[in-house]
């Protein structure tokens, strides 16, 4: 069997591409479209938040008569109303949005990383190292995320590094197999095996060769990774591990639920939450979109 140096780089050339082809499909689909839209917005208060906010995070406010504005409902001086130490939930919910959406992409970038990497060395060395990294995943599918959280943070203490590391652990794991799966597929296929008979090292045709196919499957896995870790962010911080004096969507709750004044206050835990019902269901829109996608991509090629 034998190809020229050509075939190869052209075959993998082709693979590179599918990712921005699968983009452009994505953004030709209504859905998607919204969803992009609404992800955008997030970015954006994450990136100007300090400058848009009307107040600190931390302000404690007060009404024109010189009281304190406690637990003062939605109005149009206050959108999100205020909670019951006088401060003004909108802007808590504005400078929230970039600690959330840093730890959650972050994690989700640390977590695909980890598990790719996993994934493309158990498939394609074979034998004793596949069977050692799937077992290895295999006790880190038996490791609940809270618990294991909570004992790291009581041993190392509360931080964003702690957080982040807690996140990766764990939710490496099913993008480990599944890109061992496209892997041990891939390996076989013609410019793979050109590679390898050409004199290429593993490594190289690991990485120049096998990695650029599994690029989308990759990005489809760490789309659905950020919804994992904002959730797991907002989780661990409404469970008070978050670092002191932060201030994220799940502080915001946690303060509301230990509060004493939570069913007169409702907006308080209500509009955190909603950002992150929101935030999530983007993500979850924009990751079915671009696995409809490539799924759209993968029955063309088909005879």
């Amino acid at each position: 069997m034998s190809a020229t140096t050509a075939d190869v780089r052209d075959a993998g050339r082709h693979f590179v591409t599918a990712g921005r082809d699968a983009l452009v499909r994505v953004w030709h689909t209504p859905g998607a479209k919204l969803a992009l839209i609404g992800f955008a917005l997030f970015v954006l208060v994450a990136l100007i938040g300090p400058w848009i906010a009307l107040y600190g995070p931390f302000d404690r406010l007060r009404l024109a008569n010189g009281e304190l504005a406690r637990s003062v409902p939605p109005s149009l001086e206050h959108p999100f109303g205020t909670t019951s130490y006088g401060r003004d939930v909108l802007s808590q919910v504005i400078w929230g949005t970039r600690r959330t959406l840093v730890v959650g992409f972050a994690g989700a970038l640390v977590t695909v990383v980890i598990g790719v990497n996993i994934g493309l060395i158990a498939g394609f060395a074979g034998g004793r190292v596949d069977s050692l990294l799937m077992r290895i995943t295999d006790s880190a599918y038996a490791l609940p995320f809270l618990p294991f959280a909570i004992v790291l943070v009581g041993i190392l203490g509360r931080s964003d590094m702690v957080l982040l590391l807690a996140i990766a652990a764990l939710f490496w794991r099913t993008t480990a197999r599944v890109v061992r799966a496209q892997v041990l597929s891939l390996k076989q296929r013609p410019f793979v095996r050109a590679a390898v008979v050409g004199g290429a090292r593993p490594r190289r045709v690991l990485y120049r060769h096998i990695a650029p196919n599994v690029v989308s499957l990759a990005m489809l896995y760490g789309l659905f990774l950020v919804t994992e870790a904002v959730i797991a962010e907002a989780s661990l911080s409404f469970l008070g591990l978050a670092p002191p004096d932060s201030i994220s969507w799940g502080t915001i709750m946690f303060d509301a639920f230990t509060s004493t004044e939570l069913n007169t206050t409702w907006w308080w835990a209500f509009f955190p939450g909603l950002a992150i019902m929101l935030f999530v269901l983007c993500m979850s829109l924009l990751g079915r979109a671009y696995e409809s996608a490539q799924a759209h991509r993968w029955e063309a090629r088909q005879p």
